[in-house]
């Protein structure tokens, strides 16, 4: 080993960024790799979020349509098949409340419950809702059940 064959660690001396902006004897002066004017050359330049180069923006070019309901009620939906499923396992009994279906997290304590009639109820069950949908209350009376709206 002497002077002249001396190398760094293997791994130890990355590459370099690319430096710009530092005078034009590095090759990378003048407009620092920006290009000539235009707004995307100055300091501080940020496209606006939307902004086609002047062109009409998308969402100003669609039009507004419809409107929002201020009274609109949000129900959270519980198929039947999910209540016949939680009865099997022994998580819910014959009578079932809101309580209920909060402990168990089908809904939050601040939902309007309305039961749907997707699948089929075998069990024989009394339970309470906000709203139920016509084949919802069909199907817990034909197992022999109630359906009780609040």
């Amino acid at each position: 080993m002497s002077l002249n064959n001396l190398k760094p660690a293997a791994g130890s001396v990355k590459k370099s960024a690319k430096i710009i902006g530092r005078g034009q004897g590095s090759g990378k002066g003048g407009t620092a790799t920006r290009g000539h004017k235009g707004a995307k050359s100055r300091s501080g330049y940020s496209k606006k979020i939307g902004f086609e180069g002047g062109q009409m923006p998308l969402q100003r070019r669609v039009p507004k349509f419809g409107f929002t309901n201020i009274n609109r009620k949000e129900y959270a939906g519980v198929n039947i098949d999910v209540l016949q499923a939680y009865v099997d396992e022994g998580r819910l009994s014959d009578v079932i409340t809101i309580e209920n279906l909060i402990e168990e997290r089908l809904v939050d304590k601040n939902d309007l419950v309305k039961i749907l009639g997707r699948g089929e109820l075998k069990a024989t069950i009394n339970i309470s809702a906000h709203k139920f949908t016509a084949t919802a209350k069909a199907a817990i009376e034909k197992a022999g059940g109630q359906a009780q709206t609040l």
